[in-house]
């Protein structure tokens, strides 16, 4: 029986609502994130160190991100800071040793994770060379390809890998925004590129305002990256989009919550 999971890139202009998406993954979720977009997310959170400490276990956990204390909470969402690149080393070695509550993992950003490996690999007194991005290269594709195979994990898959990146546009096309080769390689790693953006929709009372809805895009466009493997089932756009809502269109909604059969 095919796995009911997806691994999705989704990029878009600044805040459109691609953290929001993220926290839409099936619960628990884990959040690595780059960009301090948690503090503005829905929804009950406990913080977790990778670092320093194994992941959570349902029903409790720390409830600050300096705060040692664990307390009983019923909590959907974990975040981990990411300030360094070992960090999501470290994160992605727990989550493929399967011994986690996890059944969704989102990382915001892929742009910015990037820009932490390239800190990581520079000093200050010394420029980028061809070796230092090939080295990058190397590193950030085992990354995005390690994660998406979570999907396939043997011990605990995971329903979603959600990727979320920048936005750029580069030969006259907006394309998720990573630097060198990786914005080649890439979108061939994951089940759905996005392009998300918002759209007014008029109202059928011309006296009244429209309103503004988020939109998906997930079929080729030759203004927008944007693609997907999954048979059309998503149709050319998403309105509305959320994680679930996909995981839905793409293999029924007969699987529960928590299952990957």
């Amino acid at each position: 029986m095919t796995s009911r999971a997806l691994s999705i890139l989704v990029h878009a202009d600044t805040k459109i609502g691609k953290s929001t998406f993220g926290n839409t993954t099936p619960a628990p979720r884990v959040i690595l994130d780059a960009e301090a977009a948690y503090r503005f997310l829905p929804g009950v959170k406990i913080f977790w160190d990778p670092m320093r400490e194994e992941p959570p276990t349902l029903g409790q956990g720390r409830i600050a991100p300096n705060d040692p204390q664990v307390y009983s909470i019923e909590w959907e969402t974990c975040v981990v800071i990411v300030r360094e690149y070992t960090t999501i080393v470290r994160a992605y070695e727990w989550l493929n040793s399967g011994k986690h509550p996890f059944i969704s993992v989102v990382i915001d950003s892929i742009s910015e994770i990037q820009k932490r490996l390239k800190d990581s690999i520079r000093t200050l007194d010394e420029q980028m060379d061809q070796r230092k991005w090939g080295q990058i290269l190397d590193h950030m594709e085992w990354l995005v390809r390690g994660f998406r195979d979570l999907t396939e994990h043997p011990i605990r898959p995971m329903q979603a890998v959600v990727l979320t990146s920048m936005t750029t546009n580069r030969e006259g096309k907006w394309r998720p925004y990573v630097q060198g080769q990786l914005a080649t390689t890439m979108p061939y790693f994951l089940d759905v590129i996005g392009y998300m953006f918002v759209q007014e929709i008029p109202s059928d009372d011309p006296t009244q305002a429209g309103r503004k809805i988020r939109r998906l895009l997930v079929t080729p466009h030759p203004q927008f990256e944007a693609g997907e493997r999954v048979q059309g089932r998503l149709g050319d756009v998403v309105d509305e989009p959320t994680v679930t809502k996909m995981l839905d269109m793409v293999f029924g909604t007969t699987a529960t919550e928590g299952s990957n059969a």
